[in-house]
């Protein structure tokens, strides 16, 4: 039986390190001297690495070129901007790494933020809960009047991937339109998909435009002012994707116009967004701090979700959320 030595440097609870123990047992695992203080950290190296035939977390690019051992990365987040490179891909390819990631950990946490974001401006609830408006009253009948359902409204997502499909099935009983822009549509997607040459006619009559697009040299500033004045007048901009992909100041002029009702927005550049960004002050500009894809044991799993693929791994099967 092949022993596999797995450096693992995710921030793990006691409880998640003990799952992934026992799960990996007999296999060794090898934890860095510095663990991350957040999955999200950059990377340091770290000598045991070397050691290493599977990664499991964020590894350090500098240590996986060096790397004589390694055969399999598994990325601890959704995105993995930081591997996502024309370099490190044909790393990868000459290689014949297997790179994957924890994209199914974090999808359904995800649609679910996204869609009580929609349901939030649909019913508006930022407003109706800062209010004390007696029954009757002008602000009382406007608050009720603004209110809107989401039945029959029309959405594109920017990106499709296990966050949409998780959407797609949110929304399906709203009886939406929804379209998605994918570079490659491979024809399995369920919904109409349109390419990024082809977006401006599904902006021009969308009610909701959702961001889910990854950070990478073609997505950075995707969100301008060019497509920002191609969405619909009233259109409502959430992001749950990258904040380096949009223009944050077409954004807020696009909301001190009018020509966007709202911006509902969990990713930023920088993060956290400081407390003086004009974004922060603009009234229908609305902000969580990057936790759309947290839920209750979440550690837990992820490492369940490592597991899953470490014995696809072992029998040779193909593996789940294979990247590269």
């Amino acid at each position: 039986m092949v022993i596999h030595r797995i450096f693992s440097d995710s921030p793990l609870s006691e409880t998640a390190a003990q799952i992934l123990r026992e799960g990996t047992a007999p296999h060794e695992i090898i934890v860095p001297q510095k663990k991350l203080s957040s999955i999200l950290a950059k990377p340091e190296a770290d000598p045991a690495f070397s050691l290493a035939d599977i990664a499991f977390g964020q590894p350090d690019l500098e240590s996986i070129a060096r790397s004589e051992w390694l055969k399999w990365i598994h990325v601890s987040t959704a995105g993995f901007t930081r591997y996502d490179t024309s370099e490190f891909r044909a790393m990868v390819a000459k290689r014949g790494l297997i790179v994957t990631n924890s994209s199914s950990v974090y999808a359904a946490a995800c649609a679910e933020h996204v869609f009580a974001f929609m349901m939030a401006q649909s019913r508006r609830l930022p407003q109706s809960l800062g209010s004390h408006a007696a029954t009757g009253s002008s602000e009382y009948f406007q608050l009720r009047g603004d209110s809107v359902s989401l039945r029959g409204q029309s959405v594109v997502i920017l990106g499709f991937g296990a966050i949409a499909a998780h959407l797609v099935k949110l929304l399906a009983p709203f009886e939406m339109a929804v379209t998605a822009m994918r570079r490659q549509p491979r024809g399995d997607e369920g919904i109409p998909t349109v390419t990024g040459e082809n977006l401006a006619a599904a902006l021009a009559t969308a009610d909701h435009v959702i961001n889910i697009l990854p950070d990478n040299a073609a997505s950075r500033n995707f969100i301008d002012t060019t497509r920002l004045a191609q969405m619909k007048r009233g259109a409502v901009f959430h992001n749950i994707g990258r904040g380096t992909t949009v223009d944050q100041d077409a954004l807020l002029d696009s909301l001190r116009s009018g020509h966007l009702a709202a911006a509902w927005l969990d990713v930023t550049e920088p993060e956290p967004l400081p407390a003086d960004h004009p974004l922060r002050g603009e009234p229908n500009c609305f902000i969580t701090p990057h936790i759309a894809g947290g839920h209750a044991g979440e550690a837990e799993t992820l490492v369940r979700h490592f597991l899953a693929n470490f014995q696809r791994y072992l029998a040779g099967s193909p593996l789940l959320d294979r990247v590269m």
